[in-house]
């Protein structure tokens, strides 16, 4: 065993006496030492119920014959860090959540590993860590928030309807009141975000590529089959740790495609991809946004989740969860069903028994919601390494779009001008100097989003910028523009006035400038300087790569 290496032998009495003195006896001590590794605390409410799923799992994995032994994480809340300076602090977490867990793993030497994240950083930053230490490992997330109706019942609510209705108290179609009222009911309970937002977004690719186990993706926080699933993962590790069943025999090219068409099927957040582009480094898999549009094509999408439709993942959960979709998409080829997962059994041994409930959440593969998937690549003038979109949450009217530019640089001042009210139909706004390094930590962009939607704008004002957009974004919402204005891109050199070309159907992104314009405008328009960086944010701008490489760090 891995563990051996603290524990056996006479040179290991110094390390076997630091154990026992934390309550181990010789029994513990002597059988398959698991990691639990928690991303608990009392600031995010996808993770303060954490402690409960840790106590399932331990029950789990010292009813299989092993031994728990828990250490934790840092985990951000991206709704709390919006809009102000804290969000540069969101993405950068991931790289260290990956080295933190890699350090006390390395340091302790577990035998397998139960991972248990919930929200948008902290999903990812672990999948990176399990690909690098490859050990038997398996997640649990904590489930999603419930969603609950709005108090006239015409609609559910989320943390979006939030966001969106500051933008409509601004443009005076909500009073203060009925702002309060969404702010008391849009964050019912415990758990990640209710819609198809990052961290849901995550936790059902983690059951797509065959690290999780069924539901972990859907299940609300709330509800017992959350601890259930907790106890059957603690369980299942155990069994990983007998047959040796590591991380990168799942973790697979092939798996990555299985993700992938399952994102598209989903209708997934848009940081989807700028998190497997990461994993996929750490795993050693070829990775290109060419392999997402070449997915997206022929991947129909099923689903219509908040923010793109009403539903949200306790409807998903109640209409088969993420192994209906998958048992769709099987239907027509679209799933490699021969991979082995972490339930130890293939992906077609996993889908024999699951299927949709004719809920209508989940569309049949006959009939989807369109013929294609919910991510689209953009590539042109001004993303030559391509841009991203959800395009299953843009009104069809702005699938082809031109627009004049208004230009900002950075978050502040463009929301400053979308709430008085200067941007306008027809306009294109551009933020920039957003982007990995250029922010630093490419900022989330849900306050100037939900403002233009909020204000009735989302069907007639585009919004492009090197940094990112939450999960809960929609409407003509264009990010992770490469390359970013901080290295050159250009997007850096884009004037007030300029007109946009957007063609989401046929994936071109395109500022209406000659090339020697642009030349020109490189020659004369220097790039803006960043100052006062220092601690972590430095560090991180230094070492981090373009969004197209998944803003990973520089090998």
């Amino acid at each position: 065993m891995n563990s051996d290496h603290v524990k056996k032998g006479i040179e290991r009495a110094p390390h076997r006496s630091l154990m026992k003195a934390t309550g181990l006896t010789q029994k513990e001590i002597e059988r398959p030492l698991i990691g639990i590794v928690n991303s608990f605390n009392e600031i995010v409410p996808g993770h303060v119920h954490l402690q409960e799923i840790a106590r399932a799992v331990k029950y789990g994995v010292l009813s299989a014959g092993g031994t728990p032994m828990e250490f934790n994480t840092i985990g951000v809340c991206d709704g709390i860090a919006m809009g102000h300076s804290g969000m540069k602090y969101s993405l950068c977490t991931r790289e260290l959540i990956a080295d933190s867990v890699e350090c006390m793993v390395r340091a302790h030497r577990f035998d397998g590993l139960v991972f248990i994240p919930n929200c948008d950083k902290i999903v990812p930053g672990m999948i990176m860590a399990a690909a690098r230490l490859n050990l038997p490992s398996i997640f649990v997330s904590g489930g999603a928030m419930l969603s609950l109706e709005a108090e006239d019942g015409s609609r559910c609510l989320d943390l979006n309807s939030v966001f969106e209705g500051i933008g409509a108290y601004k443009a005076g179609k909500m009073g203060e009141a009925e702002l309060a009222a969404l702010e008391e009911s849009a964050c019912p309970s415990c758990g990640s975000c209710s819609g198809m937002f990052t961290a849901n977004s995550m936790n059902c690719l983690t059951e797509a590529v065959g690290l999780a186990l069924e539901g972990n993706g859907s299940i609300p926080a709330v509800f017992a089959a959350r601890t259930r699933l907790a106890k059957e993962a603690g369980m299942k590790v155990m069994e990983l740790v007998q047959r040796d069943l590591k991380v990168l025999d799942i973790l697979t090219p092939a798996a990555i495609r299985n993700a992938l068409a399952v994102d598209m099927a989903l209708g997934c957040s848009t940081n989807t991809v700028l998190h497997l582009a990461a994993i996929a480094h750490e795993a050693k898999i070829p990775f290109s946004l060419e392999l997402v549009n070449e997915i997206s094509a022929k991947t129909p999408n099923l689903c219509r989740l908040a923010p793109a439709g009403k539903h949200h993942m306790q409807d998903l959960y109640a209409d088969g969860g993420v192994y209906g979709v998958m048992k769709e998409l099987t239907k027509v080829g679209l799933l490699d069903t021969s991979l082995i997962t972490a339930s130890g059994k293939t992906v077609g041994e996993n889908l024999a028994k699951a299927g949709r409930k004719g809920r209508d959440v989940i569309a049949a593969i006959e009939k989807p919601r369109s013929a294609v998937g919910g991510l689209a690549v953009l590539f042109g003038n001004l993303a030559p390494n391509g841009a991203i979109v959800k395009k299953s949450a843009v009104a069809e009217n702005m699938l082809q779009y031109e627009g004049t530019a208004r230009v900002f640089d950075g978050e502040e001042a463009a929301i400053e001008a979308i709430y008085q009210q200067k941007i306008k139909a027809g306009d294109v706004v551009v933020i920039r100097y957003e982007g990995p390094c250029g922010g630093p930590g490419m900022r989330e962009m849900l306050g100037p989003t939900s403002a233009i939607a909020g204000m009735g704008l989302d069907s007639s004002v585009a919004l492009l910028t090197d940094g990112r957009f939450s999960g809960a974004t929609r409407g003509a919402a264009i990010g992770h523009i490469s390359p970013e204005a901080q290295a050159g891109g250009t997007i850096a050199y884009v004037k007030e006035g300029d007109r946009i070309a957007i063609n989401i159907s046929k994936g071109t992104l395109d500022v209406l400038l000659s090339d020697e314009e642009l030349a020109l405008r490189r020659q004369n328009m220097p790039l803006r300087q960043q100052e006062n960086l220092s601690g972590y944010l430095k560090r991180y701008a230094q070492s981090v790569t373009s969004a197209d490489r998944g803003a990973a760090f520089k090998d």
